[in-house]
Parts: structure tokens; sequence; C-alpha cells
């Protein structure tokens, strides 16, 4: 007969509450049960759920329970923030804790929040320079007393633990945990001549036991578990988002603009909610490559780029589509504001000195075609294809100005 676990050995894990009625356990949060501890692990001081957790690991059975969970994790998405949310909510049920934060470390770059649970505004300075830290040293991180800013400063009395997560020995990332009622004591440094594993950055409390490199080898080696499949999907990001730009602009490329297109007409049909389309065509611009040369000429699109970019919303793709043709894909949005739209890109180009910082100045103006899809019918294609035609009537009428297309279902197209 197959032994049940003694109940100090019941493992369950503080979960978010369900949006739905009914059972809300998948096989992820089901893992972090087993391997997790008690269901009041939320707030736990953060030491006394490392020692219980560092314990856990020296039985078999546990260890295993926690690498299924770390793997359960780290396979369930390619996305990097969403294996990250994954992550701190095993981070919440195994040590404890108040609020837990991920960021990924990038060479160039700094650092970047993944993700976050129960962090306030107030803490995030605080967690950041601790991942810093970590990752920098690759080493785990203790700091006690640590003042906060903000709305957080009526408890400013906290410890925070960061932990770094490393692939092939590089630290790729941070886990940072934070209480808000500090401990008496804090971690502090292995004795001389031994490589500590944790170093604290409060100097009291040198009574505290050290975690050695040996104590922490087994936390480190199933943070390792988490950081080599974190490592590619970041890198799979930044593949993906490379072939997707622009490089002369930084904008989107056409490839990416044709993807957006698709989707937000699929999603405009089936909602009913109104889709737009500009084409914008720089006037004039063949004068700077045959007056000043090719080199001034990629200048000045780069500059146009950030003209139409700046006058384009937050929830808008702007797209280069080739030479010196621009395209904004705009959701939820009708005809009218479809024209504010047009008439801010138009507006920030005619203002802009092109090739100020050269001494030239250049002056250009934008065509702009739109079309908006507002009904049932339509295709990328022919949004597009009334966007372009209705660029080229102002084309043909002088430059300079916005039309709107009447867009015409492919049905009673020719």
């Amino acid at each position: 007969m197959r032994r049940s676990r003694a109940p100090e050995e019941r493992l369950t894990t503080r979960t978010r509450p369900a949006t739905g009625p009914g059972p809300s356990t998948s096989p992820r949060v089901a893992s972090a049960e087993r391997a997790g501890h008690a269901a009041d692990a939320h707030g736990r001081a953060l030491q006394t759920g490392f020692r219980e957790f560092l314990r856990g690991l020296g039985r078999p059975r546990r260890r295993a329970d926690v690498l299924l969970a770390v793997l359960e994790a780290t396979t369930t998405t390619r996305v990097p923030e969403r294996m990250a949310a994954n992550v701190l909510d095993l981070a919440m049920s195994w040590f404890g804790g108040e609020a837990w934060a991920m960021l990924s470390v990038s060479e160039g770059r700094g650092l970047r929040w993944l993700g976050d649970r129960g962090v306030l505004n107030g803490q995030r300075d605080a967690m950041t320079r601790a991942a810093a830290q970590a990752a920098s040293q690759a080493t785990i991180v203790w700091s006690a007393g640590v003042p906060l800013s903000g709305r957080a400063r009526s408890r400013s009395h906290v410890s925070i633990v960061a932990v770094p997560v490393k692939s092939h020995g590089r630290p790729v990332a941070a886990l940072v945990g934070l209480e808000m009622r500090a401990p008496a004591r804090a971690p502090t440094p292995a004795p001389d001549g031994k490589r500590a594993a944790v170093r604290s950055l409060d100097k009291k409390g040198a009574d505290e036991p050290a975690l050695d490199a040996r104590r922490a080898a087994p936390l480190l080696a199933i943070v390792e578990a988490i950081g080599g499949p974190l490592d590619i999907a970041m890198r799979l990001k930044r593949a993906n988002a490379l072939s997707s730009i622009d490089d002369l602009t930084g904008l989107y490329n056409s490839r990416f603009l044709g993807d957006s297109l698709r989707r937000e007409v699929k999603r405009s049909i089936r909602t009913g909610h109104p889709l737009s389309l500009l084409f914008v065509d720089l006037d004039g611009f063949k004068g700077i490559n045959d007056r000043y040369g090719h080199l001034c000429g990629s200048r000045a699109l780069a500059e146009a780029a950030e003209r139409i970019q700046a006058a384009a919303r937050e929830t808008d793709v702007v797209a280069r589509f080739g030479g010196d043709e621009f395209s904004l894909v705009l959701p939820d949005t009708d005809r009218e504001g479809a024209m504010l739209v047009a008439r801010r890109v138009r507006e920030r180009v005619a203002a802009h000195p092109f090739l100020a910082s050269e001494g030239i100045g250049y002056r250009l103006t934008a065509s702009v075609g739109a079309a908006t899809l507002s009904g049932a019918t339509g295709t990328p294609e022919s949004l597009l294809a009334a966007a372009d035609t209705a660029m080229y009537r102002v084309k043909g009428r002088g430059k300079d100005g916005i039309e709107m297309a009447d867009l015409v279902p492919p049905s009673k197209q020719s």
C-alpha cells in the first residue's frame, strides 16, 4: 500500500483567486501545490521560507516535485513575461514574502521588469538595485532595513532578497523577493576563505548562520533550471523583434505590417469595431537624394519616421512600407479618428526642418490616404489598396493633403 504523506509534508500554495465558477487548478498550479509550502505562505518571513525550502530539498520526493513544477512553469509558454509570471507564482508559494519580481538582464540594455506580484511603486527602485547587485556579483543578495520612497514610506522597514537566474553560468535575470517587516537579523557572508553564496547589505545580526555555497547549491541549481528556458525565450523574442524591424528607421517593416493588418482586419470583422489605415508618401523626398546624396536621404527618412511615430498613438502600428512610403494601422478608429491622426502626421512632417543638424533645414510635405473598415466585409488587401489609391488622388491634386477613401467590398471590385 502506498504510504500517504505525513501532515507536515502535505504541501499547498497560495494562488490567485479564480475568475470564474468551478475548479480552477491548472497542472502547473497543481505541481506548485505539491512543491510549495503552507497555504499561508504569502507574508511568511523570507528567511524562514528559504530555510524550509532548502530543508525540503533534502527529501527526494520534495526535490522531484520542485523540479516538476519548474519544468511545467518553463515549458508551457515561450513568452518571457508569461514564463516569469509562472515562476513568480512558484516563488511566492515556496519562499513567502509579500512581493516578488523578475527582471531580465541584458548587456547594453540594463534591467527590464518581466513581471511582478504585489509590488508597490515605492518598492520598485530598491528591488531594482538589489537585482542589479545580484546579477553583477552572480550571487544571492540579502538586504535589510532598506529605505523606500513614495506611498511605501509608511512601512519603510523591509528586507529584500535577490537571486541571480543563470544560463550556462551567465546571469540572464534576477528573482527578487520583499517582505514588509524586516527580520531582526539578516544572513551574513560566509567566513573568509570560503566562496560566499549570499552577501548581506546589512552588517547587523552577525550571529545569523551564513548561507554558504554548499548550503545554497540546491537552490541555485533549481534557479538555473529556470534560467536556460528563460534565456531561450528572451532570445527568441529579440530575434522575432529584429526580423520585424526596419533597419533604417526603427519602425516595423512591411512584413510585420502585413501580419498586423491581417490580424486587425479579422478582429474588426469579428467584433464590429472600426479599423482604419493611413498610407503616407513624402512629397519632394527625391530632391534630397538628388541634391545632397543618398546618405542624407537615409538620415531624412529616419527623421521622418520619428515625426510620424510621434503623431501616432500608443495603440497604433507604424511601419515603413518601402522607399519613402509609410503606413499606420489604427485599431478601433473610425473615419473621424483616422482624419485626426492623418492631420497630425501631415502637420508634423511639414513643420520639421529636415537635416537641420547638417545645416540644411530641408522642408518636406506629406500626401496621406486614409481608409476605414467598419462593416463585415473587406480584406487587408482591399483596405491597403483603398488607402493607396486615396494617397495618389492627393498626389494628383498637387500633393500635401489628405484624402479619405470609400472602401469598396471585394465582391464589387472589378
